[in-house]
């Protein structure tokens, strides 16, 4: 298996409360609530260690509720180079409706200052190096601004790791002009940032052939329950996932993004990366928190996607 390195710039304390239906303006009930140690690194890195991958997590983490993350950290056996600083760690709420609809309330993270921004390049100049690739995921925190964030991507490309990216808004643009080897942006997100609708197939490819074009390796679209395009240079999958009743929706791009890491530095055939990859997102959104807790589930979910040559869409 592989070494892989995720970073979480901007983490977060996942707080996912169950809901009949939200009734904005009144009184609402849960039915159940959790609370996850989450960022989207962290997110992959947690399937990642379940298909049996060694990963170190970085980043940037708040002195003042440590403790969920480092347990995490703790019992999955995580290597952790993530540079702690002063203030919390923000907590995201999760308000997710019996229909699987899920409202976001993210909260602001701590500010992120000089010192800590060259303590994490340090870390990452000594640790990257033997890793095989690194996934760098979700949104900047305060105090990082795009110009620190393109000196880090340019620092992993420079100590020769494959770089898979998955942001939005200008953390993704900026990203995407260090020529990722891999990115997984949703249709909104790559929308945004091309400044072109990609609603449909057709758009989905002319989207992505800029961006083969510009040298990213990998293009990976998610269109939830539309399914997922895969595209580069040689092939262009489109895979359907199958109909499963929806717990939350939260992390299931993480668990693709880790599906399709997973499956390219083990070499396997593209169909099989996607397929499993779809599987595993499918799975995802069956259940509250992070990983593979089902191997049963997860065949009978990868027997069921459909795939196809040339990207069709989902019916």
């Amino acid at each position: 298996m592989a070494k892989i390195l995720t970073l979480t710039l901007n983490p977060a304390l996942d707080i996912t409360v169950g809901l009949g239906t939200l009734r904005p303006g009144q009184v609402n009930r849960s039915q159940a609530q959790h609370s996850h140690a989450a960022g989207k690194g962290l997110n992959v890195a947690q399937v990642l260690a379940d298909l049996g991958h060694s990963v170190t997590v970085g980043g940037f983490l708040g002195q003042d509720n440590l403790q969920p993350f480092e347990a995490l950290i703790g019992w999955r056996g995580f290597a952790d180079c993530f540079v702690r600083v002063p203030g919390e760690t923000r907590s995201n709420i999760k308000l997710v409706e019996a229909d699987g609809r899920v409202t976001d309330i993210n909260g602001q993270g701590p500010e992120v200052d000089e010192a800590a921004r060259s303590a994490l390049l340090r870390r990452l100049e000594q640790l990257a190096p033997g890793h095989d690739a690194v996934v760098v995921a979700g949104s900047l925190p305060r105090g990082i601004d795009t110009d620190w964030f393109r000196q880090l991507l340019e620092q992993l490309k420079g100590q020769g790791l494959k770089v898979a990216l998955d942001s939005s808004g200008d953390a993704l643009r900026v990203g995407l002009q260090s020529a990722p080897w891999l990115v997984k942006p949703n249709t909104e997100e790559l929308g945004e940032v091309l400044g072109v609708p990609v609603d449909n197939p057709v758009q989905q490819r002319a989207a992505a052939e800029r961006l083969l074009a510009s040298g990213v390796g990998h293009v990976v679209v998610s269109a939830g329950e539309q399914g997922v395009s895969w595209f580069t240079h040689d092939l262009a999958l489109h895979a359907c996932p199958p109909k499963v009743r929806v717990a939350s929706t939260v992390g299931a791009g993480d668990s693709l993004v880790a599906g399709m890491v997973h499956g390219l530095l083990l070499g396997e055939a593209p169909a099989q990366t996607l397929i499993r990859a779809t599987a595993i997102a499918a799975q995802a959104v069956t259940q509250v928190g992070f990983g593979i807790c089902d191997r049963e589930q997860l065949a009978l979910l990868e027997a069921a996607v459909q795939l196809t040559e040339q990207q069709e869409g989902c019916r």
